[in-house]
């Protein structure tokens, strides 16, 4: 299966996310230690898309470009925790503008009572969507497949809110690929991102506010990027 293409630099919906990003507060500049151990010039945290208006305008966001992409799937899939409440408001926005789809999750601990078990929501069926907010190490992605697969259904894409477009790290070593590009390579699955850093980057060019963090953000592009 292809990959769904990077949104351009000039990409009206991308500039519009990040603009929306950095006003929430979910987009900051500084300087931030990732899980890879580096020092990034800038941080996203969906978890601060923490109110009913920031949460239904990021759903906003990634039901059209998902309409947009075209991508062909019957339900969605949020792996926990941040997952879940992306694909109930997805799930919502999607039927808001005519493509009702179901959604399931799953929890962190299988339940041993009641209907047991670890997935929740819908049956877990057919061409299935995993959303989630952006791909660090891919740990999330894998462990969802294997749960849709283990279902009986197909993962058939992934959705985030950011492509950070830099090299995965493995055991402290660069990958030349980016945790995007390793989930398209392994498992063959479109990713769909509503932006990514080059649309950041290009956001930073236009807002004479924010200039001042453009040359650092830059560098670890040129250090990191892929």
């Amino acid at each position: 299966m292809s990959a769904a293409p990077t949104p351009s630099v000039a990409d009206p919906l991308a500039q519009s996310f990040v603009a929306f990003a950095v006003e929430a507060g979910v987009l900051r500049f500084g300087e931030f230690k990732t899980k890879a151990g580096r020092l990034s010039p800038y941080f996203f945290n969906a978890g601060l898309f923490d109110d009913g208006a920031k949460l239904g305008k990021l759903a906003g966001f990634y039901a059209e470009r998902l309409i947009a992409s075209g991508l062909q799937f019957d339900m969605i899939f949020g792996p926990a925790y941040k997952g879940i409440t992306l694909a109930a408001a997805v799930s919502m926005e999607l039927a808001r503008r005519g493509h009702n789809r179901p959604f399931a999750y799953n929890r962190k601990e299988a339940k041993d009572h009641g209907e047991g078990g670890t997935l929740v929501g819908a049956p877990v069926k057919g061409r299935v969507l995993i959303i989630d907010d952006v791909i660090s190490a891919g740990t999330s992605v894998r462990e969802s497949i294997q749960m849709i697969e283990a279902a009986g259904a197909t993962p058939c894409g992934v959705s985030i809110a950011l492509d950070r477009q830099e090299k995965a790290a493995e055991g402290g070593v660069d990958s030349p690929l980016s945790a995007v590009q390793q989930v398209q390579e392994r498992y063959g699955l479109p990713v769909v991102a509503v932006a990514g850093l080059a649309d950041l980057l290009a956001f930073l060019e236009g807002a004479p506010e924010l200039a001042a963090h453009r040359p650092a953000v830059l560098a670890y592009r040129e250090r990191y990027g892929v």
